[in-house]
């Protein structure tokens, strides 16, 4: 069976082909048209398998976007996917923390990723993707590069979650001549203390995975660990957890 799982995200759109025996995987930027990026995902994993679309037996979508695939044949929740993505990849882990462009979650999974439990925040900016950003942003460096530019020895405390209040908090310091480095790990304990207090919320049960676009921030892993105590597995796919999910979804 040929199986297509896409995570269409407000940044990211992600897809992954399963057949019998590979996998396939594309990553592309969301754009401004959802159902555009679907179709580019469709079209690229095709090309890379050299299948057809005839040949493909199911698709299922998951994601911000999932309403704009008219190809699908279901979408799934986020929630869902994400729990099936990680107990494929990570066996034993009970405890998913998520963080995307727009939103966090924490999600409580038994071993055959069925949903027990979940927290979401889709309310506010902060402790996401966007809220990183809007920060990145503010001290004139690329998101990607804020976890290796933080400077733990120079850290300063950032008081405001608020994205709006953070980023003049942010520029004030940077104008005071404040390390650029000192403010980042600052920045990396503020959101591991806003995402680690949902999960402590919601309890958190060993192991725990992270998964998302920003569990590639060594710095925002760092500072869950430190708020959770305990250690945070991020799988080598963390970003395509929720296509895979969907992928194996809809061939089940």
């Amino acid at each position: 069976m040929i199986s297509i799982g896409l995570d269409i995200g407000s940044v990211a759109a992600k897809g992954i082909m399963l057949d019998s025996s590979r996998q396939y995987s594309v990553m592309i930027p969301t754009g401004w048209s959802p159902r555009d990026a679907g179709r580019q995902l469709i079209n690229r994993l095709l090309d890379s398998s050299g299948y057809n679309e005839v040949e493909v037996d199911s698709i299922t979508v998951t994601g911000y976007g999932r309403i704009a695939i008219k190809q699908a044949a279901r979408s799934v929740t986020e929630i869902r996917c994400h729990a099936r993505g990680v107990a494929e990849i990570c066996p034993g882990v009970s405890t998913i923390i998520d963080i995307g462009g727009q939103d966090s979650k924490v999600i409580h999974i038994d071993e055959s990723g069925r949903v027990l439990d979940f927290a979401m925040n889709d309310k506010c900016a902060a402790g996401t993707g966007k809220f990183l950003q809007v920060m990145a942003n503010a001290l004139e460096i690329d998101v990607s590069e804020l976890g290796e530019a933080e400077d733990l020895n120079t850290k300063v405390s950032i008081n405001s979650m608020c994205t709006v209040f953070a980023e003049s908090e942010i520029v004030g310091l940077f104008a005071r001549g404040t390390p650029k480095g000192g403010i980042i790990a600052g920045l990396h304990q503020s959101v591991g203390k806003r995402v680690g207090s949902m999960a402590k919320r919601l309890g958190v049960k060993e192991q725990v995975a992270f998964t998302g676009g920003v569990a590639q921030n060594q710095g925002i892993r760092r500072a869950l660990e430190q708020e959770l105590g305990c250690r945070i597995i991020v799988p080598e796919v963390c970003q395509f957890t929720g296509a895979l999910g969907a992928a194996l979804i809809g061939r089940e």
